[in-house]
């Protein structure tokens, strides 16, 4: 179990940084933790890649810990702006992040598995692309669609639903469907740049499995 702990911290400093970072925001579409998060997909890679599903789905759980910790904390903080105050992590946000979380890192540690026997870069290429996509569809809809509005009635989650164009380019869609297309995007950018330390952590250790 000692042999996990690498794991589990990294999954526990990323999910923390994640929750803290989705606070600021990067542009008109993006928040930091967008930066952030995706990394997760990596350290659960690895560790599925080097000790198997078992120990990924350990790491997992650790992670999914951390952040209904983070989430509890964080909707005891009241802000204020606009006149109102609000927690700094609603419910839905909590429902929605935990739910993604989980759902996507599991899918991903199942698919990597089916697909460990093919060449290196094929498991965690396809695995965190699905995974990803799963995360955002299920945290943006949950925590920003008006169509689930009865998980929280007193959830104003209209600013999310104002109608613009997606990216300030495309056809109007509701602002949330932006937020998540970014968000989106992002992510499958850096699975392709995670391949890499994913390369060279799974080779670091453990050389004949690499």
């Amino acid at each position: 179990m000692t042999r996990y702990i690498p794991g589990i911290i990294a999954m526990a400093i990323i999910v923390v940084a994640s929750n803290i970072l989705v606070q600021f925001l990067v542009g008109d579409w993006l928040t930091w933790g967008a930066f952030t998060y995706p990394f997760a997909f990596l350290v659960n890679d690895v560790m599925n890649r080097v000790y198997g599903p078992g120990a990924a789905r350990r790491v997992v759980a650790a992670g999914f810990v951390v952040g209904v910790i983070c989430s509890l904390i964080g909707s005891q903080i009241m802000l204020q702006g606009d006149g109102y105050t609000y927690p700094a992590v609603t419910l839905r946000i909590a429902l929605g992040s935990g739910a993604a979380f989980l759902v996507a890192q599991m899918t991903d540690i199942f698919v990597f598995d089916k697909l460990r026997d093919g060449v290196w870069w094929r498991a965690p290429a396809i695995s965190t692309l699905i995974g990803a996509s799963l995360d955002t569809l299920i945290f943006f809809s949950i925590a920003f669609s008006s169509a689930l509005i009865f998980l929280e009635p007193s959830n104003d989650v209209s600013w999310a639903n104002e109608t613009l164009p997606l990216l300030g380019f495309g056809p109007t869609v509701p602002l949330w469907v932006s937020l998540a297309t970014a968000d989106w995007l992002v992510k499958l950018a850096l699975t392709l740049i995670a391949l890499l330390p994913f390369k060279a952590l799974v080779t670091k250790l453990s050389p004949r499995i690499a």
